[in-house]
C-alpha cells in the first residue's frame, strides 16, 4: 500500500506494476491487519481490495520479488528453484540496509515496520525511476 501510495503520487501508476504476495498460506484471504490498517490511515493511505493470497507462478514474470525478512526471502527462493525471475531481495537492501523488517503482527509496533517500509520503498522507487523509466 505504501509503495502504491508513492507511485501513484509520482504519476507513475501506469508504468510501474505493483502486487503483493506471501510466502505462506498463514493468513491467506484475510484482510490488511487492523494495526497496519490504522496507522496507513493517519497518513491517509487506503488498503481498499487488499488480501492475502500466496506467491505463484504469475509472480515469477516481475522485475523485482521483494522480502520483508530472510524467511521471506528463502520462501521466494525455495518457491523460485531456479527458474528465471526478477531481481530477489529484501527490501531494505534498496535502502544500503542489510536488515529485516520486524513483522509488527509480532513486534506490536506498526510505527517502525511503517517508517523501514516507507524507507525501503523510497530506496526502490528511486532505484527504478534510475534504471527502469
Amino acid at each position: 500500500a505504501i509503495f502504491r501510495d508513492m507511485v501513484e503520487k509520482e504519476g507513475l501508476s501506469e508504468k510501474i506494476l505493483i502486487d503483493s504476495a506471501a510466502t505462506s498460506s498463514w493468513e491467506h484471504g484475510n484482510p490488511v491487519h487492523s494495526g497496519t490498517r490504522k496507522e496507513l490511515a493517519k497518513v491517509g493511505i487506503g488498503v481498499e481490495g487488499m488480501y492475502s493470497r500466496i506467491l505463484n507462478d504469475n509472480d515469477l514474470e516481475a522485475d523485482y520479488i521483494v522480502g520483508m525478512d530472510n524467511s521471506n526471502i528463502e520462501n521466494i527462493k525455495k518457491f523460485i528453484a531456479g527458474r528465471k525471475t526478477g531481481e530477489v531481495k529484501k527490501l531494505l537492501e534498496y535502502a544500503g540496509e542489510d536488515r529485516i523488517i520486524d513483522d509488527p503482527w509480532y513486534t506490536g509496533d506498526f510505527k517502525t515496520t511503517f517508517n523501514d517500509v516507507t524507507k525501503g520503498c523510497t530506496a526502490l522507487l528511486d532505484k527504478i525511476k534510475r534504471d527502469d523509466l
